[in-house]
């Protein structure tokens, strides 16, 4: 997992062949001019869903502690504060269920080892190994996710 201020966004974008054109999109987005959903900005390779929700609490975040493994996440908060919860996959060790080739997830049982803060103008990055639980909170949060193909 990273966890970084937007304005270092272009710093990480030789991790992944696709980061460079992911991040180049996220840093020309006009993310009030954005619609709510899912935004498909290359394909299937590259795409994005603009949240606007409300936060959750800690148990139903956790209830849903999940993982993902054709895709990697690039969370960022726009407004709000979301409170996370992460855990190791290799310290993960009651999936629930199976993984969801579909839907891209694996939901596990584990309670996470740690919980951070994220506030706007921050990201986060979840690679494969990295479960989350995230949208904790009290009030509103606007955010994207950027799903980008492994």
């Amino acid at each position: 997992m990273i966890l970084d201020s937007i304005n270092r966004l272009q710093a990480y974008s030789t991790l992944h062949p696709r980061f460079a054109k992911a991040m180049e999109w996220i840093a020309e987005a006009n993310y009030n001019e954005l619609p709510t959903g899912e935004i498909k900005w290359d394909g299937d390779d590259i795409r994005a869903i603009v949240i606007h929700d409300q936060l959750v609490s800690e148990k139903d975040s956790t209830d849903y502690f999940e993982c993902h493994n054709t895709y990697i996440d690039i969370q960022i908060v726009y407004e709000g504060t979301e409170r996370v919860g992460w855990k190791s996959r290799t310290n993960c060790l009651l999936p629930r269920g199976e993984y969801n080739t579909e839907k891209d997830v694996l939901f596990y049982e584990d309670k996470p080892e740690l919980f951070f803060e994220l506030k706007p103008a921050h990201f986060t990055i979840y690679f494969p190994d990295d479960v989350h639980a995230p949208m904790i909170g009290d009030g509103a949060i606007k955010k994207m996710v950027v799903k980008v193909r492994v």
